[in-house]
């Protein structure tokens, strides 16, 4: 299974590569349905919200020995475009519901809200992005973006780590006719749950296309996650290698942008399958312009 992994981060790593070498990555924060952040930052004033659930079969959780199938409910994320070249983001789950199928030997106390579930708050990010420079030829458009993850969960309810992390990454992307191609590539400093005064180093990745079927729908897709970069000891559970594919569709109707997708889980712990769905709407707070100049 080891072997697996590591085959399938090769291969993710080896794309990135390609596609930087060739001028290939375009990308803004993450448009639902993908995680992979996208190049170009939301509009000077305008704030974008986007709401969804995700339904995740087969999740395991090596840190407190649970397993089984994982909602989350109300996963929102509020960015807000600041001057054209950067954007705040917020964002987290309101809630997590874990069904729970298996549980094996846990390396922290805990107390589940029921006999065969348990559920807890998701943990909230708060992230910046800048807009370095835009497209041009056949140079890719190129931000960077960096933030750091809230302790919110709580660890006794068998889903999250109760720590604080950082991360930071490069964002890249470019245009081929009608097809976008983004992709991301960081490093998260993760706190280490089972050990004191200890931390993981994680690299981030994605790699994500974008293609428009018609103006009102696009077909997305990506490989997204982190991987591990030290040798596996108990004081790292909880911060071991994670990632997902994702294939899907964004619907423009009703002043809304919908969007619908399948996962597969790229490593052992993560989901066999699952989807996610929500809805994503842009509200113009204040025109810039126009503050500057009362």
């Amino acid at each position: 299974m080891a072997m697996r992994n590591k085959a399938k981060f090769g291969v993710v790593l080896l794309g990135c590569a390609i596609v930087c070498a060739l001028g290939v990555v375009r990308a803004s924060a993450q448009d639902r349905p993908l995680d992979t952040a996208t190049v170009d930052v939301v509009p000077p004033g305008t704030l974008r919200g986007q709401l969804g659930f995700d339904f995740l079969q087969g999740v395991e959780y090596p840190l407190s020995g649970l397993g089984g199938d994982l909602s989350s409910v109300g996963d929102i994320d509020l960015r807000l475009g600041l001057g054209g070249v950067a954007e705040a983001e917020l964002a987290g789950a309101v809630q997590q519901f874990l069904d729970v199928k298996s549980q094996g030997m846990s390396f922290v106390p805990l107390q589940l809200t029921g006999p065969n579930s348990t559920h807890d708050i998701g943990d909230y990010s708060m992230i910046a992005k800048f807009k370095v420079f835009g497209e041009s030829g056949r140079r890719p458009a190129l931000s960077v973006r960096f933030g750091f993850i809230l302790p919110n969960t709580n660890q006794t309810r068998g889903i999250g780590n109760n720590a604080t992390d950082v991360f930071a990454e490069f964002v890249a992307g470019r245009h081929f006719g009608k097809l976008d191609l983004f992709g991301n590539l960081g490093l998260e400093i993760m706190t280490s749950p089972n050990a004191l005064y200890s931390q993981n180093d994680e690299i981030l990745y994605g790699l994500a296309f974008s293609y428009p079927l018609n103006p009102r729908i696009h077909l997305v897709g990506e490989v997204a996650g982190r991987q591990d970069t030290r040798r596996f000891n108990p004081g790292l559970l909880g911060t071991e290698s994670r990632g997902e594919a994702r294939l899907g569709m964004q619907i423009s109707a009703g002043g809304f942008r919908w969007d619908v997708a399948g996962i597969a889980g790229l490593y052992s712990n993560d989901p066999r399958t699952g989807f996610t769905f929500g809805v994503s709407k842009d509200v113009q707070l204040f025109h810039p312009s126009k503050a500057s100049n009362p």
